[in-house]
């Protein structure tokens, strides 16, 4: 206890660390947690976000997709031009959806 308050008082009087750090090493913690930021979440999300993208662009009539509505259906049609695609998620109903709302595309057995 004693040898607690001794440090206290020491850094008290001015004995201790006066708080100048260089700037880098202030620095240096903030550019550590935006690399882990980076790797960690910036970078995979950019990813799965390209991918996703590569799908919808790639899609065909006759697909079997999931909307992220959860919807299951088979694209009817597909506008080139913008982005709608009619898709029949049962026998002669059809609805007409934006190709970003398509989550997943089905394999085909």
């Amino acid at each position: 206890m004693t040898l607690l308050l001794n440090a206290m008082m020491t850094l008290q009087e001015g004995g201790g660390a006066t708080g100048q750090g260089s700037p880098f090493g202030l620095l240096l913690p903030f550019i550590l947690i935006f690399g882990v930021f980076y790797f960690l979440i910036i970078r995979p999300q950019s990813k799965r976000q390209k991918d996703h993208q590569a799908m919808v662009k790639a899609l065909h009539k006759g697909d079997q997709v999931v909307t992220s509505g959860g919807f299951h259906g088979t694209i009817h049609w597909i506008s080139e031009d913008s982005d709608v695609v009619t898709l029949e998620i049962a026998e002669k109903v059809r609805v007409k959806i934006s190709r970003g709302s398509i989550s997943k595309v089905m394999e085909k057995k």
